[in-house]
């Protein structure tokens, strides 16, 4: 495995130092904390596991399963929360909350989610086209959260003719913004074709005051590397790539110390994985089925290369208990080795989707009148 130099500089977040510079994406109905759980295991407490994206409004208005959804385990540190938000006041009122209540050590804001239901509102990855509500947002955000660091997570722009990364990242700079990440997609893209590198490496360029972080297209610990030597970057954020693979954190700790350690779990281990991520979403929602339950999602993700005839991958989709969960597993050829390919693109790999936006969003990257509230209402994220 490729390495780096000892020299890499520390990535730094406010007062919190993220070494290796490494952090979990957050990913809506993913990244809860029994995955992050997992995935902190993996890598011995290193790097940096954001929560999935949080609703302001929802947040603000104290929701119930919003309110489970910033839970944290007392063992996370820096506690890290990603919010999304349109309007300055609900954005300025919810990091007033986080900051007033002690509910994390580090708020990034979401500008990235390229969902229709999202876009359509004016919100997510079709907000930083609107400059000057982008920056309100930004201000008013800063300006609450004290001593807490507030980070912003975006993609390139709506599409190639409406790009955006490179004045969101000065604007940023500007209302003091301590770093930027930047998926090198655009919300067109949603989740096809390849991320493009290059966007990040000018970020950097145009954004030196500040970390710049790369995201997109990891999918081992070979190309966390390979982003930073290609781009200048100073971290990467790794999203679909840990996608029933929560032990790549494990990997990336190894590949930035420089030991070369990759884990290619047997069927076995990944099975014992699967039972306990089980076991921790039961714990953490307070009943064993709805966990079980919850968790069908991954399973693909984690048999993703072995041999698994289509009937057991069925029995396993519809499992309800862990006990049920458990026997099926045994069921399997567990001395499998882990497949070859296995370590590639996972997720939603879907592209070239017309943007949904309100109407006229476009005419004007200065009108922000076309934003809508609503587009805060639903607190899944995206």
């Amino acid at each position: 495995m490729t390495t780096l130099a000892p020299s890499l500089p520390l990535l730094r977040i406010g007062p919190h130092t993220v070494q290796p510079p490494v952090v979990l994406a957050p990913m809506a109905g993913i990244t809860n904390a029994p995955f992050r759980t997992l995935c902190r295991e993996f890598s011995g407490g290193k790097g940096l596991f954001v929560s999935e994206m949080i609703t302001t409004r929802a947040l603000v208005e104290r929701n119930e399963k919003t309110m489970q959804l910033i839970h944290f385990d007392a063992s996370e540190t820096p506690r890290s929360i990603q919010l999304y938000g349109v309007d300055p006041v609900t954005v300025g009122k919810a990091v007033r909350m986080i900051v007033d209540e002690d509910l994390a050590d580090h708020i990034d804001l979401n500008f990235g989610c390229p969902v229709p239901k999202v876009t359509r509102k004016g919100g997510g990855s079709a907000l930083p086209y609107k400059r000057p509500l982008l920056r309100a947002i930004l201000r008013e955000a800063v300006a609450q959260a004290g001593d807490l660091p507030v980070t912003i997570k975006m993609r390139k722009g709506i599409d190639d003719d409406h790009t955006t990364y490179l004045d969101a990242g000065r604007i940023a700079v500007e209302e003091g913004i301590t770093a930027v990440a930047l998926h090198g997609r655009t919300t067109a893209q949603h989740y096809g074709g390849t991320a493009d590198w290059d966007a990040i490496a000018r970020l950097k360029e145009h954004v030196p005051e500040i970390p710049v972080l790369g995201n997109g297209d990891i999918w081992s610990a070979d190309d966390a590397l390979r982003m930073m030597r290609e781009t200048g970057c100073d971290g990467v954020v790794v999203g679909r790539g840990c996608l029933g693979r929560p032990w790549l954190f494990g990997d990336l700790v190894s590949a930035f110390e420089g030991t070369g350690t990759r884990q290619a779990p047997e069927l076995r281990q990944v099975a014992d994985v699967m039972l306990r991520h089980a076991t921790l979403l039961g714990e953490w929602i307070g009943d064993e089925s709805r966990g079980v339950i919850d968790f069908r999602k991954h399973v693909a993700w984690y048999l993703k290369g072995f041999a698994v005839g289509s009937d057991m991958r069925r029995r396993l989709a519809v499992t309800s208990s862990l006990e049920e969960l458990g026997g099926q597993l045994q069921e399997l050829d567990l001395d499998q080795p882990w497949p070859d390919g296995a370590d590639g693109p996972r997720g939603r790999t879907s592209g070239n989707n017309r943007v949904a936006l309100p109407d006229g969003w476009l005419k004007d990257p200065y009108d922000c009148a076309g934003v809508s509230a609503d587009a805060e209402l639903d607190t899944s994220g995206g």
